[in-house]
């Protein structure tokens, strides 16, 4: 197992470029499912997950070539509409199957899912939206069964807002017969990508105001040739890594569209962030201000955020109240952030942040993907030395992110424990 080992207080400068979207990437990858023509994905990240889902799609017997940062699937013929417990327990996306191997096979057997331990995220509304498409679905032994000849268009409203969820049910729907409407879809720009690739692919669906999708279902799907939408989860990171660590960065690829609840907060704190074609340049701050902070659905503030904008209160001149809106276990950080000496209470779904004078190295353990984010640069804004145990986390959804702190100048290295 290795471990990140961070030399605090160094000031970063230079540029760094975003990788493509993770949680855009996955669903996309499944969507190759819907189709036996060449799908051609470019842009995609070297992570952990992205591995994880071509050797799951492998397993159910589909081609993938891997050149660089292109992907290329086809899957001519699924071997076995099987997902098994030993790779969806390592990651939640690997869920995104069952739509489209239902679809397309007529019958799926997909484990319950697993990822990162931030609190319950249920399929039920996976399961709710197969049932109301005429599927049946049992979970039997810790695998959800679903078998349908061909699935029939319905309405459907999702009870609360899900992005896998609608992500599945829009795979699942868009060769089901007759139309099919979808109400309070998810609203993230990785929700439209993988709309976008399914237009491609010759699916028929269309926004209806203001949060519902109409999909007219068709008998079959073409190939299709995507660049990955950029990362805005990693684009925020570096943005608020800038803001407490740095002199200048410079981040290209970032798309300000994407990041407006992010950067309006930042702008309260005080960050002074401009923007050039193709890229924003955030300015180290001496003085960050105090903030509160409630996590919602897009286009609200990210939960995927949350604790990397902990970090950066924790140093924060005042007190903050950060709330947590969408996972019930997403403090754990909070607890790493305090043997750093940060001063933070928990109560709830709130955490109170009150800004200390600075934070210390010390040895702390990642709990989650963005905990992992949020413990390192809170090490690279620390005097002393920290080392952060459990950096697999990291690499399931951060393309190298050790490798561009170097680059901007930071003290980091791994270490095998």
């Amino acid at each position: 197992m290795e471990a990140l080992v961070v030399e605090g207080g160094v000031r970063l400068s230079g540029e760094v470029e975003i990788s493509g979207a993770k949680n855009a990437v996955l669903p996309i990858m499944a969507a190759s499912l819907l189709t036996d023509k060449e799908c051609v994905i470019h842009n995609v990240p070297d992570l952990r997950d992205v591995r994880t889902m071509v050797k799951l799609l492998e397993i159910l017997g589909v081609e993938v070539s891997w050149n660089d940062k292109t992907l290329r699937i086809k899957a001519g013929r699924i071997k076995e509409p099987l997902a098994p417990y030993d790779l969806v327990k390592t990651m939640r996306a690997s869920v995104l199957v069952l739509g489209p191997l239902l679809a397309r096979e007529g019958y799926a057997k997909v484990s319950l899912p697993g990822g990162c331990a931030i609190g319950e995220r249920p399929i039920d509304l996976h399961i709710k939206g197969l049932k109301a498409l005429s599927a049946s679905v049992d979970i039997e032994e810790g695998y959800v069964i679903a078998k349908a000849d061909r699935m029939k268009g319905a309405t459907f409203a999702f009870d609360k807002v899900t992005v896998t969820g609608t992500e599945n049910i829009v795979m699942a729907s868009v060769m089901a017969e007759g139309e099919t409407v979808l109400e309070n879809v998810a609203q993230e720009p990785e929700v439209w990508d993988l709309i976008t690739v399914l237009k491609k692919m010759g699916a028929l669906i269309e926004k209806v105001e203001p949060n519902s999708l109409r999909i007219m279902g068709v008998k079959s799907l073409s190939g299709f040739e995507h660049k990955v939408m950029p990362d805005r989860i990693e684009a925020a990171t570096f943005l608020i890594t800038g803001a407490m660590c740095s002199e200048k960065i410079t981040i290209k690829g970032a798309k300000k569209e994407h990041l407006v609840a992010v950067l309006s907060k930042l702008y309260e704190c005080g960050i002074k962030i401009t923007s050039q074609e193709n890229a924003l340049i955030v300015d180290g701050a001496d003085e960050i201000l105090p903030a509160d902070v409630e996590t919602n659905p897009y286009p609200g503030f990210p939960t995927d955020v949350q604790a990397q904008y902990m970090a950066m209160m924790s140093i924060a001149k005042g007190t903050s109240v950060i709330t947590e809106n969408i996972f019930e276990k997403r403090f754990t950080h909070a607890a790493e952030l305090r043997r750093m000496g940060a001063n933070i209470i928990v109560d709830a779904n709130k955490a109170i942040v009150r800004g200390v004078k600075e934070l210390k190295g010390a040895p702390v353990m990642a709990s989650d993907l963005r905990a992992s984010a949020s413990l390192v640069i809170a090490a690279l804004a620390a005097k002393g030395k920290s080392k952060i145990s459990r950096i697999y986390h990291l690499d399931r959804g951060y393309e190298n992110f050790d490798g561009k702190l170097k680059s901007l100048g930071a003290k980091i290295w791994r270490i095998k424990e």
